[in-house]
């Protein structure tokens, strides 16, 4: 594999990162507040997508007016399902919570196929690039799609921003105290559920922006989110659980393992990332960043 092909497959593989990443921080930060495994992230995913792809369909709006709206319809989904459904499951066993998400993965899938045939009569359908974003950049050592290179760098800023509001401001102590100690962040008068709706409102929206980025890239089809979703989990144990800096870190990592393995040596590529967990977890349970769970 000459040096080229090899820069080629690192930029790929930061693309698909950019998703891992965006999956894993929203996971991480549902994970870190409420404790809940949601399985359904990968369905949320897709549903940004679609959401994107019908906006267009039937209003006419472009990309950039989907990235903005569809992640916030997402996430005002994700603060419905939380108030009216999850809300209810607090306190008992985690597999409660995992099958419930499990069970909504499988009906959002469906109800997004059925009105995909029945409405555009299509079970899959492209998403066209905006114009600013199409071509390609040459960077003195590789050629790589302009549009692939703006996922890269708006994943790293919204990284950013998530990490700098959980770890520098007010909101972020406050999202922190509510998960550490619940019951003295009440004592001071702080309405702990609606932080939780909030955040998991975030969380899923999150999971509806990297939809709509990955919109251009990949068909827009019912099950898109649902190899992704675990690999994205296994992003968020070798990451450790509920760590922002771990889930971005991880996920970017994993994405470029992945997409060099598969070039190196491709019967290995869909396997990598669940070795990669298996020897990190042999070796520090809590994963590369976590803490340990009396620590928290």
């Amino acid at each position: 594999m000459n040096t080229q092909l090899l820069l080629i497959q690192v930029f790929n593989g930061l693309v698909n990162g950019a998703f891992y990443a965006l999956l894993s921080l929203g996971l991480a930060v549902i994970f870190g507040m409420l404790r809940i495994v949601n399985f359904m992230h990968g369905a949320l995913y897709m549903l940004g997508a679609f959401t994107a792809f019908a906006l267009g369909q039937a209003f006419g709006l472009g990309f950039w007016p989907a990235l903005i709206l569809a992640p916030l319809i997402v996430g005002a989904l994700g603060m419905v399902l939380e108030r009216t459904l999850l809300s209810r499951l607090y306190g008992l066993e985690p597999s409660y919570n995992l099958l419930l998400t499990f069970g909504l993965t499988l009906l959002t899938q469906d109800l997004v196929k059925q009105v995909m045939l029945s409405q555009f009569a299509v079970s899959s359908a492209p998403y066209t690039t905006p114009d600013i974003l199409t071509g390609v950049v040459n960077l003195g050592f590789v050629v790589f799609p302009k549009y692939r290179l703006f996922v890269i760098a708006l994943t790293l800023v919204i990284c950013a921003v998530v990490w700098f509001v959980i770890e520098k401001t007010r909101v972020g102590a406050i999202i922190r105290a509510s998960t550490e100690n619940p019951g003295v962040t009440r004592a001071f008068g702080i309405d702990v559920s609606k932080w939780v709706t909030g955040v998991f409102g975030v969380g899923v929206g999150l999971a509806g922006l990297a939809g709509v980025l990955a919109a251009p890239i990949y068909s827009v089809e019912p099950y898109m989110g649902a190899e992704l979703i675990i690999t994205t989990f296994a992003v968020v144990v070798i990451g450790g659980l509920g760590s922002i800096l771990g889930s971005v870190v991880t996920g970017f990592a994993v994405g470029v393992l992945a997409a060099v393995g598969a070039a190196v040596y491709p019967p290995i590529a869909n396997t990598l990332v669940f070795i990669l967990m298996a020897l990190v977890l042999l070796v520090r349970p809590s994963g590369l960043f976590g803490l340990p769970e009396g620590a928290r």
